[in-house]
């Protein structure tokens, strides 16, 4: 009899030691503290993002957490109807029909302005977001990710020389700018002059943070900042995944697991044509070849079909690719 009684008590405690430990590892909390960025995102959070620390108290102002990306478009369209999309604003249509000659016209204004970071935004859990940025007539969503602070779509400012997927005109017949943003030249995106996508070598003309095409207070990446964000997201053989968006990819779709929700941007070749499977960005730094020949500079690349995420690369200057600001 004492031994069953003994049997009781001991089956009561190992029970009662297990329910604490379950309450314990799910435990909710308020908010997810980012010391570094001076930012809470608003919970509630079972886990924070890796340098993000639980926490039922704030010691800073708390920042909003949307909730949801949604990132429904396809691929950049190459048929005559147009994607539906929405936009900010109207894009004014451009009459060139070829690579600006001069790039080294005055830097866009930079009417870059910090909005509520109460707006609505997309979001999914994990995910933290920066004030979006008012520029050129569109709004930026911004996203943290581990230190860096980008936007989170590419640029779609329409300046002399840039594309939008599809049309070589300089207009958007198909629709696809709102969605995937311009393709600029390596000059174009770096408000170089032209002749900086020969083979004359300007590395005396770019800056430690270059501004090119951003707003102020906002950058061209350096390849060594494209690593540093693949780094933290995991290494290059999954961080086409874990940047890719949920839906728009043709072959493979992605985690979005950050917010970067890179859709397949494309490229759009010197001579005329286009290509809409990948992901491509521009970096504010030349290649250096022997005898100071420099027809490229480093870019950033996500595959469509596979996982992986290189930089750098090295792509063609005179080819028209995308622009991701990143934060000073």
């Amino acid at each position: 009899m004492n031994r069953y009684i003994l049997f009781l008590a001991v089956t009561f405690s190992i029970s009662l030691l297990s329910s604490c430990t379950i309450d314990n590892e799910t435990q909710i909390y308020k908010y997810c503290v980012y010391s570094a960025e001076t930012f809470c995102a608003e919970g509630p959070f079972a886990k924070c993002q890796k340098n993000g620390k639980l926490s039922n108290t704030c010691p800073y102002s708390p920042g909003s957490s949307p909730s949801s990306v949604s990132s429904s478009s396809s691929e950049p369209s190459n048929s005559s109807s147009s994607q539906s999309s929405s936009s900010s604003s109207s894009q004014s249509s451009s009459s060139s029909s070829s690579q600006s000659s001069s790039s080294s016209s005055s830097q866009p204004s930079s009417s870059s302005v910090a909005v509520s970071s109460s707006s609505s935004a997309p979001a999914q859990s994990g995910i933290v977001f920066g004030a979006p940025v008012a520029y050129e007539g569109e709004t930026y969503q911004t996203v943290v990710i581990g230190t860096q602070t980008w936007f989170q779509r590419n640029l779609n400012l329409n300046v002399q020389g840039s594309r939008c997927f599809g049309d070589d005109s300089g207009g958007d017949s198909k629709g696809n700018c709102p969605k995937y943003g311009r393709l600029y030249d390596w000059a174009t995106a770096m408000t170089l002059p032209s002749s900086c996508n020969n083979s004359t070598s300007c590395a005396s003309l770019i800056g430690a943070k270059h501004r090119g095409i951003c707003p102020s207070d906002w950058h061209i990446p350096s390849p060594e900042e494209f690593e540093t964000l693949i780094d933290f997201v995991g290494g290059s053989d999954i961080a086409g995944l874990k940047l890719k968006a949920i839906d728009g990819w043709k072959n493979k779709n992605g985690e979005d697991s950050y917010g970067f929700s890179a859709l397949p941007g494309g490229e759009s070749y010197h001579n005329g044509g286009f290509d809409g499977t990948g992901a491509i960005w521009w970096s504010s730094s030349e290649e250096t070849t022997p005898y100071n020949i420099v027809l490229e500079a480093y870019c950033m690349y996500i595959n469509g079909k596979y996982d992986y995420a290189s930089s750098p690369l090295s792509c063609i200057k005179s080819t028209m690719i995308s622009v991701r600001c990143l934060k000073d």
